[in-house]
């Protein structure tokens, strides 16, 4: 599996709240399970009590992204390592659902699920996930959206380091808001210098008389 694949599973877990909106989709089993993807067998061992597990893990996960979305590598690298110790992984060597032209196997590194329960099981694949990211690409590739009050998580993958928005919808919103806030400013100047011609020209008027 990719690197990425691991990775998203940190941004899935916490883009399941947005603070500022007030939603939450993280309200039941079924919504625990809905987060694991194709990864069915996994979800299969979800049960209520993971609910509020879930909600722990994301909040600490959502503090990752915030300490590097703020510029705190130092930080973020600390509360990521206390998860990574908290919820370790089993590293597997794998070949399923991949075959060369031969029909041999693929091998490649797998993290299997952790036995226990499924918030240990995505925790400490979400975390090491986050951990690949972060150390190959740079704590700055984790992000939260500027577009308020979204402030969903992303990880960015671009080539010049630019990405500001989780996704494209957010993007152009931020766009249009920033473009009629550039008219409006416009406008206000138009009306300022107006109003200070006109009363310039009623001030020589009175002069003149």
């Amino acid at each position: 599996m990719e690197l990425a694949y691991y990775s998203d599973y940190a941004v899935r877990l916490v883009n399941s709240e947005e603070p500022a909106r007030g939603n939450d989709s993280l309200t039941s089993v079924g919504a625990v399970r809905d987060l694991f993807g194709g990864n069915q067998s996994a979800a299969r061992r979800a049960t209520d009590a993971d609910v509020t597990r879930f909600r722990s893990v994301r909040a600490r996960l959502r503090t990752v992204f915030e300490a590097a979305d703020t510029g705190d590598e130092t930080l973020a690298v600390d509360l990521l390592n206390s998860l990574l110790l908290e919820f370790p992984v089993s590293p597997q060597i794998s070949g399923h659902d991949f075959r060369d032209d031969d029909g041999r196997p693929l091998w490649h590194m797998h993290l299997a699920d952790h036995p226990s329960n499924a918030t240990a099981g995505y925790a400490a694949i979400a975390a090491m996930g986050l951990a690949f990211h972060l150390t190959e690409y740079g704590v700055d590739r984790l992000g939260l959206c500027e577009a308020a009050p979204c402030r969903n998580a992303y990880l960015d993958t671009s080539t010049n380091r630019s990405r500001r928005y989780c996704s494209d919808r957010c993007a152009t919103r931020a766009n249009v808001a920033a473009y009629r806030a550039r008219k409006r400013q416009e406008a206000d100047r138009s009306e300022k210098t107006g109003l200070a011609a006109d009363s310039a020209h009623r001030s020589s008027a009175k002069g003149a008389r």
